[in-house]
């Protein structure tokens, strides 16, 4: 038995397939079926089995997983103590759903590095809400950014609200009318006939996107998934569909007439970003530091408007580490 096959295992239990566990992980699916394939004959027991509900523990695998995950924290723990032992400088590793990510985390954490006053290594990665607890709980990230995270598996983690915002629906900008006027294209029919393009969030079961779609009844084959959130609505501005967008991102859009607002029953939607770590007494030096920014009238005003973006010097593209990259 090895740490190694403890973490594999860990980690298929909680996000409940071998690809997911492979991608959080870094290595092939392979590699993570052969670690778990040793665990299973080292210890004598089938763990998880495969039925068309999904991937079940057995007794043996249930009770296994609370002390596996023991484990693996302790040699994530053990593996910051050498780091500290030699002088390097502080892990900070952060992950957050796609649509943060692309907009708010690059200036966000320009700002707070600004202000820490220690060395620390800023990493950032891209995943999907269901899997941001798991994450942090398993010490794969220190940070995360999206929705909130309930207290399934009692995770010894805590998710707060940060920052209110509002979902709203957006098309094409002005167009002429007769006479030289201008009006608002607007898609025909019922909302869920539409033509709505996403970024990758649309394709996450946890997020604000996708639940918003399912609650209107939208289709999968009436769904336009893009790279990001800029092309989504870039291809919304062109008239290639609808997008759902956060309202503050999008106000310059708005202004010069690029997007504008599609009026539909029920938006806009009040959501939230909550900040996902450890409890108090387990989090790193650097992810308290971050809690304790997040706070401050400077980190509102860039979750407010982050537009200004990082120096190149610094800019560095996020690590998706997601089921669905």
């Amino acid at each position: 038995m090895t740490l190694t096959q403890l973490n594999a295992f860990v980690l298929v239990a909680r996000l409940g397939s071998v690809r997911a566990a492979a991608v959080a992980l870094g290595v092939s699916e392979s590699a993570v079926s052969q670690a778990i394939t040793a665990l299973r004959q080292d210890l004598g027991d089938q763990l998880i089995t495969r039925s068309q509900a999904g991937m079940t523990l057995t007794p043996g695998g249930t009770r296994l997983l609370g002390t596996a995950s023991q484990i693996v924290v302790l040699g994530a723990e053990a593996h910051a103590a050498v780091r500290a032992a030699q002088g390097a400088p502080e892990q900070l590793r952060v992950v957050a759903t796609s649509t943060f990510a692309e907009f708010v985390a690059g200036p966000l954490l320009e700002a707070f590095r600004r202000r820490f006053a220690g060395a620390v290594e800023i990493t950032t990665g891209v995943a999907a809400a269901g899997e941001l607890g798991v994450l942090i709980a398993n010490r794969l990230a220190d940070f995360a950014f999206g929705p909130g995270v309930t207290g399934e598996h009692e995770l010894p983690i805590v998710s707060e609200p940060i920052f209110k915002y509002r979902l709203v629906v957006v098309g094409p900008g002005e167009t002429p009318g007769p006479g030289g006027s201008t009006g608002h294209a607007r898609p025909r029919g019922p909302a869920r006939q539409w033509r709505w393009l996403v970024d990758p969030s649309g394709t996450d079961p946890g997020s604000e996107t996708a639940r918003l779609l399912r609650r209107l009844g939208v289709a999968d084959g009436d769904i336009g998934v893009f790279q990001s959130q800029t092309a989504a609505l870039a291809a919304a501005a062109d008239g290639a569909g609808v997008a759902l967008a956060i309202e503050h991102l999008v106000s310059h859009q708005l202004r010069r007439g690029g997007l504008s607002l599609i009026d539909l029953p029920g938006f806009p939607v009040e959501e939230c970003w909550y900040a996902t770590l450890l409890e108090r007494e387990r989090r790193s030096t650097a992810a308290s530091a971050l809690r304790r920014f997040l706070g401050t009238p400077e980190a509102m005003q860039v979750m407010r408007s982050p537009a200004a973006g990082v120096p190149p010097s610094r800019f560095k593209p996020p690590v998706y580490v997601t089921i669905w990259s």
